[in-house]
Formats: C-alpha cells, sequence, structure tokens
C-alpha cells in the first residue's frame, strides 16, 4: 500500500487521480496544483464517482523550498510529476532533498529555450543512488510505452534490432478550426522546431516537417506523418543493441499546419518578451490563453488515436518486421476518466510507472528511463488497466 503525491491538476493529472483511486496500490493520494480550485474539483468528482477521498494542496511547482515543505508534510512514498516539464528539475531536486521516489512523463525543457533533452535529469543520478531513491523519466505514452514496447520487441522478437520508427496517430476532432491536445506551448515548440534523427551513430537534423511518409494506421487509415525530433529516442539509442535508425513521426492534418504556419510567420510562436501597450509579454503565452484548454476538449473529441513503433531487425539469421501498437477511442476515454485520450494514454502509463515501483517489480537505486527494466509486467498492466496493444507480423 502506497501513498503517492501527485503534482500537476491539468488533464492528465485527472486521468492518473482517477486510476489511482482505482487501483489498490495506492491507499493515500494527495494532489497538488498551483490551482487549488482544480484539485477540488478532480477531489470532488472522485468522492462522487468512487467514494474515494483524496487531499489537495497548492504548490508553486517552481518553488524549492515550497515543495520540500509539501514532501515532509505529506510524507509520500514517491512523487509523481505530472506538471509542466519545465518544472522536472525543481521537482527532482525536492524529491532528492527529501529521499522520496520520482516520476514524470516527459523530459527537462527549458523555458526560455525551445530543446530538450535528458542531460540535466541524467545528470542526477548518482546523487539519487547515493540518497537511495529511484527516478523514472517518461512514463506516459511517448515517451514511455514506445520505449516499453521497444524494450518487448527486443526480449521477445529479436536478436538485434537495426531500425525503429515511433508512430502516433491522433485522429480525434475537436470541432474546433485549431487547437492542441495537450499544452499549446509544449505541443507548438515540439511541432515547429526543426526535425531530427538518428542513424549509424550521428543525429541528422531536417527542418520542421521536412520529411513526410503515409502510413496506414489500423482502425483509422492512410495518414499523413511528418518526422518530428522526440526525447525517447534519446534514451532508446543508448539502451536498443544493434541499432542503426530510429525515427519518430507524428500526423497532422493540413488545417493544422496551415493554422500553424500562420501564426508562426506572425510572431505568436516566438517565446522572447515584447512589449505590447507598456507590458512585456511573450506572444506562445498570450496565444495559449486564446486558443481552448485541452483539459475540456474531451467532450467534444470523438475519433481515436493510434500510437506503437515499427521495429525491423534480426532473430535466428532472419530479418523480420514487428508492428506493436495500441488504439485508443477518444469517447470512451472520456466515458471513464472524463477526458480525451491524448491525456488517458499519457496518465495511465502514469499510474503503472508508479505501480512497477511501489510494487518493487521495477524498483532500483538511481536515474532510469523506461526501456532499463524488465518489459513483461508494464505490458501486462497496459492490458488491465485500458490500453490493450497489438502485435503484427509485417
Amino acid at each position: 500500500m502506497a501513498n503517492i503525491l501527485i503534482i500537476g491538476a491539468g488533464g492528465v493529472g485527472r486521468v492518473v487521480v482517477y486510476k489511482c483511486v482505482q487501483d489498490p496500490t495506492f491507499d493515500k493520494i494527495t494532489l497538488a496544483s498551483r490551482r487549488l480550485s482544480s484539485c477540488a474539483r478532480y477531489q470532488e468528482e472522485v468522492k462522487a464517482r468512487y467514494d474515494k477521498d483524496i487531499d489537495i494542496a497548492e504548490v508553486d511547482a517552481d518553488d524549492i523550498p515550497a515543495l520540500v515543505a509539501l514532501i515532509q508534510k505529506v510524507k509520500p512514498d514517491m512523487v509523481l510529476n505530472i506538471a509542466l516539464p519545465y518544472q522536472d528539475l525543481t521537482i527532482m531536486e525536492a524529491c532528492l532533498q527529501t529521499k522520496t521516489h520520482y516520476l514524470d512523463t516527459a523530459n527537462y525543457e527549458h523555458p526560455d529555450a525551445a530543446k530538450f533533452e535528458y542531460k540535466e535529469q541524467w545528470a542526477y543520478h548518482d546523487r539519487y543512488k547515493d540518497a537511495g531513491i529511484m527516478a523514472l523519466l517518461g512514463s506516459g505514452f511517448d515517451p514511455g510505452v514506445t520505449n516499453v514496447f521497444c524494450a518487448y520487441a527486443q526480449k521477445h522478437y529479436f536478436d538485434t534490432i537495426e531500425t525503429i520508427d515511433i508512430l502516433d496517430c491522433n485522429a480525434g476532432d475537436h470541432g474546433y478550426p485549431f487547437a492542441t491536445n495537450f499544452n499549446p506551448e509544449i505541443n507548438l515548440r515540439e511541432v515547429s522546431s526543426k526535425g531530427r534523427y538518428w542513424e549509424e551513430g550521428k543525429w541528422i537534423e531536417t527542418e520542421p516537417m521536412e520529411i513526410k511518409m503515409v502510413w496506414d494506421y489500423p482502425e483509422i487509415g492512410k495518414k499523413d506523418s511528418y518526422l518530428l525530433y522526440h526525447e525517447e529516442m534519446e534514451s532508446l539509442i543508448k539502451h536498443i543493441k544493434g541499432l542503426k535508425r530510429i525515427r519518430f513521426f507524428m500526423t497532422f492534418g493540413e488545417s493544422y499546419l496551415t493554422h500553424m504556419k500562420c501564426l508562426e510567420n506572425v510572431g505568436m510562436l516566438g517565446i522572447e518578451e515584447v512589449e505590447h501597450m507598456g507590458q512585456k509579454i511573450i506572444p506562445m503565452q498570450f496565444l495559449k490563453t486564446l486558443l481552448p484548454d485541452p483539459a475540456t476538449l474531451g467532450e467534444r473529441t470523438k475519433g481515436k488515436t493510434n500510437i506503437g513503433i515499427v521495429a525491423t531487425g534480426i532473430k535466428d539469421g532472419q530479418k523480420k518486421t514487428i508492428y506493436i501498437y495500441n488504439i485508443c477511442d477518444h469517447e470512451k476515454t472520456y466515458k471513464e476518466t472524463l477526458s480525451q485520450a491524448v491525456s488517458y494514454t499519457t496518465g495511465v502509463p502514469a499510474m503503472i510507472g508508479a505501480k512497477m515501483m511501489m510494487q518493487q517489480k521495477w524498483l532500483n537505486d538511481g536515474v532510469f528511463n523506461m526501456e532499463q527494466f524488465d518489459p513483461d509486467p508494464f505490458m501486462e498492466a497496459l492490458n488491465q488497466d485500458g490500453l490493450t496493444w497489438f502485435v503484427k507480423e509485417l
């Protein structure tokens, strides 16, 4: 039985809370956020739906002393960081100071630089190891489940994996002319940045949306898929033996890309301060206030997501290709958790990652990525907890 502190009360935070209260692994749950009103709303929903009680608290996740004080008050077995990637380092530092296990769903991003990498989080490894605590990085879907899919393919289907393509399709329709399915700042920075893929030991950079392919996604159909840089590739090239190339593709419709390009052309994706009527504003943050809150999209979103990996490699001297994927229905996830499938596919793996740690199936001292552990118990939990997966040989 585990006592956990969840930091972050957005759309993903709601899913994490809903799934944790349904799992007997967690007997005490505290939800904290800068917005106490969001925590209170989820507290009321959980009571009404499951007749379960959770505690709530207000905290600024950028404030290390405040985080330390909250952790010391709650005394959790672990902290689930479901806040923004900008806050990974402050929460990791607070966990280190209090000797508390840590988990997040996405790697660190600096608020003033449109790039992300694991370097600063990996640098905590020795200190976490010396403190006798564990940090599990990227326990969402991608990163997260996609890493576990790769580890599962390596364990069960290949002697060596030569190429991996990670394929992320959201075919949901929310009815708005333009909206993002998760935090607009994070989403638009990710999509508008230059692409990168890894091949033969080096990173190759591409212009945004320069490389496109059409992929036939099961239960969805053929979709334009564009090469992006995504953080799980950075850890997978370290841990998947024999790998020669890894790429990441995500689907976008023409309307989304047109809107995004127009916003970029007029400077609305900027992350540096500009002066407006005597006030300093950051264009991207201003745009965020104008766009629909992703947490409100669930009720109006229809369609499905399909996220998976295609791995090609050698088994018993023969070349083979395996496709492992999950299909998630927006309307079904909303019925279960009042959240659309993008939040669901991130929140469920966060709960499972915490469960793996608290059940000591995945537990070691230091900082780790998902593919460094035995994939089998996690894959089993995916099927049990709402993210059924499929394997096809292509």
